[in-house]
């Protein structure tokens, strides 16, 4: 069967549909929140927001990074033509039941809005059964993690329950947070070795196992406690143990020791984000010096907001067959999103007002608009022969 390239791999509609979602939302949520219209679904503003954050635009990113990923490092098959026709429809179907929810049957949008995942589900789970390495299985519990939390943020709008539906965009974004460590974990320090060994710089420190069960350990253990309302000291003392033991294991991959590589000098800025995320969370559960949701945009809009950049650089340079040499267009990109980054945390925790929130936004929007432009063509086309295996 002779495929459209579009749907060759995951990475190709899915980062096509998510970068170009991302300004879209952005002006949708920006208009809404300074007042110039009222967004349709009837759903409270910031609620909506996080909504479609998660299960919109971060759910289209991470389906293309996971099912790009697994056939080179799992060994499974490639999702594609049908099936991956099945997935995008799934995803956009979603997007319409959301924002067409007033219009349509009670219970209907979260139904549609909650089939992505569990289609994945059932794709993925015979192969990472299969699979040589079995910890690949662990992607599984966080497939149902995301369904779950999907699926308790309709329940709780359906009942007006807000509180529910605010803890299940938390489960959602733990979950998000679990998938970012393991996967992370794993190609920030591939990509280091490689790229130190390249240019003659030696090695890695040795993996770590004790340290890396105690990373992963941290962060469940302040995920149960945060997500249980356990009392603050005990969410802070669990965020403080992340912050270190995520800094020690970022501090072994040595990063700065390829500062000259933007490729993977940006997932170390990513993981910088994500210690200074933790560290936040635990800055505000133990001491109150800072708001609480600093934390959740130092690593939604830093952490998580770099890592997707770089790794859809990376991606789509790899898998159409071009040189691994990054784009300076895509260089301004990755700048825009650091400096949306320091400006929602400076008005997060100074209460900057309305105008800086608008300016983080619009420029966290400007960078996935920036990487549409530069990829589009190259997704939509034939990947070039590949220079080297």
């Amino acid at each position: 069967m002779i495929l459209s390239p579009l749907w060759a791999s995951a990475f190709r509609p899915f980062y096509l549909l998510g970068a170009l979602y991302a300004p879209l939302l952005v002006a949708a949520w920006l208009g809404a929140f300074l007042g110039l219209w009222t967004l349709p679904s009837g759903q409270l503003l910031k609620l909506q927001h996080g909504h479609e954050f998660i299960f919109g635009f971060s759910a289209a990113i991470i389906t293309g990074i996971v099912l790009t990923a697994l056939p080179s490092w799992a060994g499974t098959e490639e999702i594609l033509g049908r099936r991956l026709v099945l997935l995008v429809a799934l995803w956009l179907g979603g997007r319409i039941a959301f924002w067409a929810s007033p219009w349509l049957p009670a219970l209907l949008p979260g139904l549609i809005d909650c089939l992505l995942f569990p289609a994945v589900f059932i794709m993925l789970a015979p192969q990472l059964l299969r699979a040589a390495n079995r910890l690949y299985l662990l992607l599984l519990p966080i497939l149902v993690a995301l369904f779950a939390a999907n699926l308790i943020y309709h329940q709780g709008v359906l009942t007006a329950n807000d509180a529910q539906a605010w803890t299940a965009l938390r489960l959602a974004v733990y979950a998000i947070i679990v998938l970012y460590v393991l996967k992370g974990g794993v190609l920030a320090p591939i990509f280091t070795g490689n790229a130190l060994r390249e240019k003659g710089r030696g090695e890695l420190a040795p993996f770590n196992m004790t340290l890396e069960i105690a990373a992963v350990g941290a962060l469940l253990l302040l995920a149960v406690l945060d997500l249980a309302a356990a009392p603050a000291a005990w969410t802070g003392g669990a965020a403080l143990a992340c912050a270190l033991l995520h800094g020690w294991r970022t501090a072994r991959w040595q990063g700065w020791r390829v500062a000259d590589v933007p490729l993977v000098l940006v997932m170390h800025l990513g993981f910088a984000w994500l210690v200074l995320a933790f560290a936040l969370k635990a800055a505000a559960d133990l001491t109150g010096i800072v708001p609480e949701a600093a934390w959740l945009h130092a690593f939604t809009v830093g952490s998580l907001g770099l890592m997707m950049l770089g790794l859809m650089t990376r991606v789509s340079l790899r898998h159409t067959g071009r040189p691994l040499v990054v784009p300076r267009t895509m260089l301004v990109a990755w700048v825009l999103m650091f400096v949306a980054s320091l400006l929602r945390l400076a008005a997060t925790v100074h209460g900057l007002g309305n105008g800086v929130v608008a300016l983080a936004a619009v420029l966290w929007a400007a960078a996935f608009a920036l990487y549409f432009i530069v990829f589009c063509k190259a997704l939509l086309a034939p990947s070039a022969p590949r220079s080297s295996p």
